[in-house]
């Protein structure tokens, strides 16, 4: 097996498991078992547990912005690009295997002990700042809006994580609809 397949293999088994059952719960030979790959050669790939949690967020970073671009892509321009990010978020919150924000949930876990995966949980949120600001832009909205609409979007990640209910995705969506009807 070769580098590439095994790093795959390994971010593939890692990311299933962290997302399932924590970050902390998950030791290296539970995702060398996953995986299939050896624990030399997942040592070679990643030679530390932070070095995966790394890559595996930095992995999902990209996943999760490519799908929200899409789906908001998708829609009516100016504020119906705004208002499409919380439907996005309602059907990402009605998929079986949803488990809350994987970067709230690393933060949480890691944030106080692991510097590196702080920065990284910090790119991430910061990035949906910034594609929220740029749809926000694009439909001659106030710069303003654009702190009050990520708060209800991570709002709704947390509390739908909590509940186990989609809704407040459609609730940070009323909210934001009022919000942008305000301005």
């Amino acid at each position: 097996m070769d580098h590439a397949e095994a790093e795959v293999r390994l971010l593939d088994a890692a990311e299933r498991l962290f997302y399932e059952r924590g970050i902390q719960a998950v030791g290296m030979d539970q995702v060398r078992t996953a995986s299939g790959v050896s624990l030399k050669r997942l040592y070679q790939v990643f030679p530390s547990k932070s070095e995966l949690v790394r890559a595996c967020l930095d992995r999902r970073d990209r996943r999760w912005r490519a799908r929200l671009a899409a789906y908001v892509e998708g829609r009516p321009e100016g504020e119906g690009r705004v208002l499409a990010v919380y439907d996005w978020l309602y059907d990402w919150f009605t998929e079986p295997d949803f488990r809350g924000c994987a970067f709230i949930n690393a933060y949480g876990e890691l944030g106080a002990v692991d510097p590196e995966v702080a920065d990284t949980v910090r790119a991430h949120k910061d990035a949906f700042r910034e594609y929220v600001a740029g749809l926000v832009a694009d439909a001659g909205l106030p710069e303003p809006a654009v702190g009050p609409l990520v708060l209800l979007a991570e709002g709704a990640m947390t509390t739908a994580a909590i509940s186990g209910s989609p809704e407040p995705a459609r609730q940070a969506g009323l909210g934001a609809a009022r919000l942008l009807a305000a301005t």
